[in-house]
């Protein structure tokens, strides 16, 4: 009896120490396949292995474990992914999970933003808000019924007027127009702004100099455009809509036209009329001389023949 009680016992250690060995043989072979080393480490790892990839990150950068199949694989990012938060300490600096109702916390105790279904409010996802606060499933957050610049509003997240000096863009308020927009007082809003627009040049005019285009050898030519759009007050304005330039045409002749080969003939008839006036002027200048030199020969004659008579009176005897 005893001597089998003392053969169980041999046999029983036998066992333990054979699962004993085939236990450390395994460490051995998983110590082995993990590969632990700080060299060829690449994405930022200072110590990985072959089968858990990093173990420990390079300074500043925090390890963050992900999940492939039953193991998990450390990776090392220099900030974590959303659902996590960062945690440092002087020995690593990991990627914590947030809370099950957060999207992205600030730590486990305060989310930054919600997942569907629930809406954020003092770094708490609740499925409802307080009174007084409404849900805006643009935000995910229990905001205010209308916006804070809003003097009415459609809904938490569209004003459809601004309260005192703010303008209306989008249903959203503005103490300054955004860029590409500007103010318009009279209607509070933020509209489009508009720059001028030109159209393209004329072609150049003829050469012209004192409204002439002969008679010289250096003159002017002009082009034209016309403005298309008008700008609004801070647009860019236009720019000038016409142009000169210097240009040279061969001297030649100026060809009299219609008009000044009239005005010709006018001037010679003029002459012509002036130079008969002036010889009848000269003709009646001679009738006047002619009749004066007839009035004086017959006062002549009439003094000869008054004297001729007197004297026959004073002396009868003369014949």
């Amino acid at each position: 009896m005893q001597l089998q009680l003392i053969s169980i016992v041999l046999i029983l250690h036998c066992m333990e120490y054979t699962n004993c060995q085939h236990h450390a043989s395994r460490h051995r072979l998983n110590k082995q396949g993990s590969g632990v080393s700080s060299q060829g480490c690449q994405g930022g790892c200072q110590t990985c292995s072959v089968y858990n990839g990093c173990l420990t990150c390079k300074p500043k950068l925090f390890i963050h474990l992900e999940r492939d199949g039953m193991r998990q694989i450390g990776v090392c990012l220099a900030s974590c992914p959303n659902g996590f938060y960062g945690t440092r300490s002087p020995d690593r600096n990991d990627c914590i999970k947030c809370g099950s109702e957060c999207d992205s916390c600030f730590n486990r105790n305060f989310c930054l933003r919600c997942r569907a279904g629930s809406y954020l409010h003092k770094g708490k996802c609740q499925e409802s808000c307080p009174d007084g606060l409404v849900p805006s499933d643009t935000k995910k957050e229990c905001v205010p019924a209308c916006p804070a610049d809003c003097d009415s509003c459609q809904n938490s997240d569209t004003c459809t007027r601004c309260a005192p000096g703010r303008y209306l863009l989008h249903g959203q308020c503005y103490h300054i127009c955004p860029e590409e927009f500007e103010s318009n007082d009279q209607i509070m809003e933020c509209i489009p702004t508009v720059h001028c627009e030109v159209s393209d040049w004329s072609e150049w005019g003829p050469c012209s100099r004192s409204g002439k285009t002969c008679g010289f050898k250096w003159g002017e030519e002009t082009r034209t455009r016309k403005v298309v759009q008008n700008p609004t007050s801070k647009g860019s304005p236009c720019p000038p809509t016409s142009e000169k330039r210097e240009c040279f045409v061969k001297r030649r002749r100026c060809k009299p036209g219609k008009g000044q080969r009239r005005g010709e003939k006018k001037k010679r008839f003029n002459l012509q009329d002036k130079g008969n006036v002036e010889a009848r002027r000269e003709r009646k200048r001679e009738r006047d001389r002619e009749e004066t030199s007839n009035q004086e020969d017959s006062e002549n004659r009439n003094k000869t023949e008054h004297r001729r008579r007197r004297d026959q009176c004073r002396d009868p005897g003369t014949v």
